[in-house]
């Protein structure tokens, strides 16, 4: 089998960390959760992956992070997407490089509990033209949605229903054979403008195909949005082994639940898990809660903070009230200042998002 990864887009909804950075590049637990769902390919059994990308800065930003797939031990082939035209159109641009094959196709900003493994050797021993895996959400009008037969077949799918038949939500996985490839041929852009997956999966089932529904019971998060990122990282980091690879001094607390990273310094402060801190981050006189990843070469001192993501080479300093709740990106700098008459002075990028007590 082969692997497609979809890891284009804008990430409008994450504004503004990815006005600078691909959404799928944004870390969860201090892993980017692209690299998350190419090592679920990999424990899969598939090293032959293809990633599609988007034109311009962000796919290269992508194509320079993840690099031929040498860390991983796959192989990678990028394919470019000049516009956001649907995910079938991603299985057809991605025609030459699938083949004939049987694959697995992903979205690179989803996080899965468990893995793919079992569902790929389910599909491989198969005789599955396509199978699809479900989950039950509360807001099923957001998503491809599976409306399900008695028997437990598949009657129809819609994509983003007004009126949802059912609260069965396609995730962000798909395995298919050579027939999608004749499908996405077959049918025709939706009313947004795009070739949608489900209306390919759709024509599989009126062409009497075998589609098998899978129904995942674990936890699965799209962290498309700034509130599901926070969700992904906290139930990632429940997951994480907890171990001390740096330095904790003697007047520091640090917990069992918590993943302290080579070079990392925990100094005079409480750290309380599940949490990770990462490379050459140094934590000085502060408490760090739960549920919270500040990754490499962050300094956090005299501030208090938890549920939240910090992200590279930024320093929080002298901060006047708990944090939390809150993404903050790279090379930020947060901290009290003594100026008088006292004031706020602030340079937020669009969409930015400030809570002030």
């Amino acid at each position: 089998m082969k692997a497609l990864i979809l890891s284009g887009g804008k990430g409008s909804r994450l504004y503004p960390l990815t006005y600078t950075n691909a959404k799928q590049l944004i870390p969860v637990a201090n892993k980017p959760v692209l690299f998350r769902v190419i090592e679920a390919i990999r424990d899969a059994g598939i090293n032959d992956i293809g990633i599609i990308i988007s034109g311009g800065e962000n796919g290269r930003r992508v194509s320079d992070a993840v690099g031929q797939g040498k860390r991983w031990g796959v192989d990678i082939t990028y394919i470019e997407q000049d516009a956001p035209l649907g995910l079938a159109h991603c299985v057809h641009i991605a025609e030459d490089f699938l083949g004939d094959d049987r694959f697995v196709m992903f979205l690179g900003d989803n996080v899965i509990e468990g893995g793919i493994s079992e569902l790929i050797s389910e599909f491989e021993n198969s005789a599955d033209n396509c199978q699809i895996v479900l989950t039950k959400v509360e807001e099923p009008q957001h998503y491809g949605v599976a409306e399900l037969n008695p028997d437990r077949t598949i009657k129809q799918l819609v994509e983003k229903p007004r009126n949802p038949r059912s609260d069965l939500a396609l995730v962000g996985i798909y395995m298919f054979d050579k027939h999608v490839h004749e499908a996405v041929q077959k049918i025709k852009p939706s009313w947004r403008g795009e070739l949608e997956i489900t209306d390919a999966i759709q024509w599989l089932v009126d062409q009497d195909l075998i589609v098998h529904p899978y129904i995942h019971r674990g936890w699965w998060i799209d962290t498309g949005k700034p509130i599901d990122m926070l969700a992904a990282n906290s139930k990632v980091l429940e997951e994480l082994t907890p171990k001390v690879n740096g330095f904790v001094d003697r007047d520091s607390q640090v917990d069992e639940r918590v993943f302290v990273e080579q070079g990392a310094q925990i100094i005079n402060s409480i750290v309380r898990g599940p949490t990770i801190i990462g490379e050459n981050t140094r934590i000085i006189n502060s408490y760090v809660g739960p549920f919270t990843s500040i990754y490499h070469d962050c300094l956090i001192e005299n501030t208090e903070i938890e549920h939240s993501l910090v992200l590279e080479h930024s320093a929080l300093t002298d901060v006047p009230a708990r944090i939390t709740d809150s993404l903050i990106g790279r090379n930020v700098e947060l901290s009290h200042s003594e100026l008088k008459p006292r004031a706020l002075k602030l340079t937020l990028g669009d969409h930015s998002r400030l809570g002030l007590v």
